[in-house]
């Protein structure tokens, strides 16, 4: 290889992949192919290369586990350990859940992915007129810690990650995660796992918010100080592009708009006093996978060095873990077909790969009947034997960014950064992205680019197959997992209970010291820890900040 690649490869083996290797040893099955031909950790440019193409290596792609982290944010990637393997689940009650969860841990899931109903993301008990018809239908009904620990019911949380996608009120489901490590016996500072806490995105694509974005703000920023001292293993926000990809957005939009809502989480925090080295090693973000493979391999390289370079050059972080964009990726719903749906087999498979050759920290591969309904237990097996198939027989783990170098990739990267950067930069005159948000910004874009992609396929333009090419005769669905009433029934019966047990002084107490808080400058995490321990409901925590900070309107004036 030429000297200048060479002097900085022996450097980085001697600093960065010894320190690695010490802590984790790569696997020995990890380093030959099926053929049983060595398998080098990582591959660099060529002798001939001249020195303008290694100047270029050096300072857009360099190497794994260090800046700009373009290959990866650590330096043996999958050689030492796969990537967390998880299943978003939750439906019904809490009892139901616990079994999907148990079921999907003894079939070699290593991280759990919780998903709640519609009312606990939007913060109403089960018993809100509200709720009606919404109770356990898109994700698990949580209205009181009695439901979290039915939810972790013989699941030891020092020894299991847990990522939530809950949102507007995450300080209530963190702290009742808390709680419950509390009651298991495992202190707040063992717990590992991360909480979406990512309302911005809301604003732009989801709808599940609350609160309007000065008091989200607020709260999002009270939960990363409290982390940092009392949960520091734990991600406290997990900025997501998934849902904006979901809703249309192309790839270069969905990093860019991801990151900028990232930055403005980050003024945020450094502009009420945090160091942001204190807290940005805790920051993770969360994207989609879809099926134009090389496209997002491309995409998950371009995001990790330009937020590197942002944190480093725009925030002055100077702890290179300020500087690691490590994401959670889930294969895109959006993809998924009613038609034929045996078909989306195949789409999660590429998908998937393409999570796993972009360098994903964890990954969620849905299930083949999810166009139809939630998974059934049968599919969702089928989903985490597909990551399985990928981590143990594809060889794709052998090596660390197994594409780099390939002209398409490294141009394709390069282009997706560029068109990422732009919109960074029209956001920031525009006044950052809450400014953004009401003029309608990025919102405009993702319906732009929706409405393109939407016109493409029914030209024709776009296939997909057994849609617009290659159809069939519809064949009878296949068996789904149905969400009875009794559930509904069951979930306001048991939140009846929990009230009727539960101390009221101490309930009203909390309640009333957490509207105290909110009205001054308090950090309300330690508040709503208390309100929770006493058993007070998402729903009447919510409500005493919805009577502080009021509720969002869309459609007036942030």
């Amino acid at each position: 290889m030429p000297d200048s690649v060479k002097t900085q490869y022996e450097r980085w083996k001697a600093e960065t992949l010894a320190k690695s290797v010490a802590k984790m040893p790569e696997q020995a099955e990890r380093t030959v192919t099926v053929s049983g031909r060595p398998v080098e950790a990582l591959y660099l440019p060529e002798h001939r290369a001249d020195e303008a193409v290694c100047a270029a290596y050096l300072d857009r792609v360099g190497f794994p586990g260090e800046y700009p982290f373009t290959r990866g944010v650590q330096p043996t990637m999958y050689r030492s350990r796969f990537w967390t393997m998880r299943q978003y689940a939750g439906f019904g009650t809490a009892e139901e859940t616990n079994q999907r969860y148990r079921f999907l841990l003894d079939n070699g899931q290593t991280g759990l992915s919780v998903a709640f109903d519609l009312p606990t993301q939007i913060g109403y008990d089960s018993d809100h007129p509200l709720a009606a018809g919404e109770i356990g239908k898109v994700g698990v009904a949580i209205d009181t810690l009695a439901d979290m620990e039915l939810l972790f019911d013989s699941i030891p949380l020092d020894k299991v990650s847990t990522s939530m996608t809950i949102n507007a009120p995450a300080a209530v489901l963190l702290a009742m995660y808390i709680a419950v490590g509390q009651k298991q016996g495992v202190a707040a500072e063992k717990l590992t796992g991360t909480i979406q806490n990512d309302v911005l995105k809301e604003y732009i694509a989801r709808g599940t918010y609350i609160f309007p974005p000065s008091p989200s703000l607020r709260l999002i920023t009270n939960i990363f100080a409290y982390a940092a001292e009392h949960v520091p293993r734990f991600n406290t926000i997990s900025v997501s592009g998934y849902h904006m990809r979901e809703a249309g957005a192309t790839a270069a939009q969905e990093i860019g708009f991801t990151l900028a809502d990232a930055l403005e989480y980050v003024r945020a925090a450094v502009n009420v006093g945090l160091d942001v080295d204190n807290f940005a090693p805790r920051v993770a973000f969360f994207f989609g996978a879809m099926t134009d493979v090389l496209e997002e391999v491309a995409k998950f390289r371009a995001a990790r060095r330009l937020w590197a370079r942002l944190m480093k050059e725009r925030m002055g972080a100077q702890n290179p873990r300020s500087c690691m964009l490590r994401f959670h990726t889930q294969t895109c719903g959006a993809t998924l077909t009613a038609q034929q749906v045996d078909n989306n087999v195949v789409r999660v498979a590429l998908q998937a790969l393409a999570a796993v050759l972009g360098g994903t920290q964890s990954l969620h591969t849905n299930s083949r009947d999810e166009a139809l309904a939630l998974p059934t237990e049968a599919a969702v097996q089928l989903a985490l034997r597909t990551q399985q198939v990928i981590a143990h027989e594809s060889g794709v783990a052998h090596t660390v960014d197994p594409l780099a170098g390939s002209y398409y990739i490294e141009q394709l990267t390069n282009e997706i950064e560029a068109e990422a950067t732009a919109y960074i930069k029209k956001i920031d005159e525009m006044g950052g992205m809450v400014r953004a948000i009401e003029q309608r910004y990025p919102q405009a874009e993702i319906e732009r680019s929706a409405y393109h992609y939407q016109q493409e396929i029914e030209r024709g333009q776009r296939v997909i197959v057994g849609v617009n090419r290659h159809t069939t005769e519809e064949q009878a669905p296949p068996e789904t997992l149905t969400i009875g009433p009794e559930t509904a029934r069951c979930q306001i019966e048991r939140l009846s209970k929990a009230r009727t047990a539960r101390d009221a002084t101490a309930v009203t107490r909390t309640l009333d010291a957490l509207a105290r808080g909110a009205r001054g400058a308090a950090n309300l995490m330690p508040l709503i820890l208390d309100a929770v321990q006493a058993y007070a409901s998402v729903g009447e925590i919510c409500g005493r900040l919805r009577d502080v900070f009021g509720e969002y309107d869309e459609g007036a004036t942030i």
